[in-house]
């Protein structure tokens, strides 16, 4: 099901942090996992999602992604553990498989 999402991954607790929008939350972490996007979160193994909001409109997502991107880290870190205070990977929570992508 496609929806627009904003979405943080980690490399681990407390590590580095990509945040990203997409309409295709589970697509879009899948390409991030299997490294098929150059960039970043390759180059720094950034693969774990630790939080992720659904929008009605890519507006809405776009416009809080860009939000988020301007705090500084003390409120990013916040903001994830608020809602996922053990930083576990919530891939599993999107997908409903127990079964990772083959990076995992």
């Amino acid at each position: 099901m496609k929806q627009p999402a904003v979405y943080i991954l980690a490399s681990q607790r407390n590590g580095t942090l990509y945040i990203g929008v997409t309409s295709d939350l589970v697509k879009r972490i899948f390409q991030h996992k299997e490294d098929v996007i150059d960039g970043l979160s390759k180059r720094y193994h950034v693969h774990r999602l630790v939080y992720y909001e659904l929008h009605s409109e890519m507006s809405e997502a776009l416009h809080r992604e860009k939000q988020i991107k301007k705090w500084n880290r003390t409120w990013k870190l916040r903001l994830i553990e608020q809602a996922n205070p053990k930083w576990d990977d919530l891939w599993f929570s999107i997908t409903g498989t127990g079964f990772p992508p083959s990076r995992e």
